[in-house]
């Protein structure tokens, strides 16, 4: 009942009501991303959610445009400013995802969206993370988040979605809140960005 009901229903209740108290804040990252970023806050991409249904994320932009002078993209490294690095640290680039929520693209707690490329490179174990509505948060980012392997994330992706649950959902929340406050398992400031997926396992 609560995966199929009341989960959705939390869902949407916490996304509306989050808006609504974060507003102040989005108001202010925006503004500041908006300078920071060349008049663009947000960053959209396509995404695939509960069984592979794609969709667009919005998240707050913490890259700018810039490119080399052959018209291609610098590194993450060179692209991430100053406000983005803060906004990344804090998990500020995030709260926008609630709009993801609210619409019914996403979950508050499920396995993180991943990216649309790397669809074709799942196995049959791996694509199972597709069975519920992706998350802000889940097991996987309270477990390592950037820190762990790819496998360990599937695996914790995967053991999430047959173990749903309301207590669940309240642990991953809170231990979710922990480590946004210690900053636990983000990349170091000048690092490269997670490490794509290959598809190896």
């Amino acid at each position: 009942m609560y995966r199929h009901f009341f989960k959705r229903v939390i869902d949407f209740f916490g996304a509306f009501f989050g808006l609504l108290l974060l507003s102040p804040v989005l108001l202010t990252v925006s503004l500041f991303l908006y300078f920071a970023n060349d008049g663009k806050p947000f960053f959209f991409q396509l995404r695939p959610g509960k069984n592979g249904k794609i969709f667009k994320i919005v998240k707050f932009k913490t890259m700018n445009d810039k490119k080399d002078e052959h018209g291609n993209l610098l590194s993450d490294e060179f692209r991430l400013t100053k406000a983005g690095k803060f906004v990344r640290k804090t998990s500020l680039d995030e709260i926008p995802q609630l709009i993801n929520v609210l619409k019914g693209d996403m979950s508050l707690i499920g396995p993180r969206p991943l990216l649309t490329g790397y669809l074709h490179l799942y196995n049959e174990f791996q694509n199972r993370r597709h069975e519920v509505r992706p998350g802000i948060t889940g097991w996987a980012q309270v477990n390592g988040r950037n820190a762990i392997s790819w496998d360990k994330k599937f695996e914790y992706d995967v053991w999430y979605v047959d173990h749903i649950g309301f207590l669940l959902d309240c642990k991953i929340l809170f231990k979710t809140i922990q480590k946004v406050i210690k900053s636990e398992g983000i990349n170091p400031e000048n690092a490269q960005m997670t490490e794509p997926f290959n598809g190896y396992n």
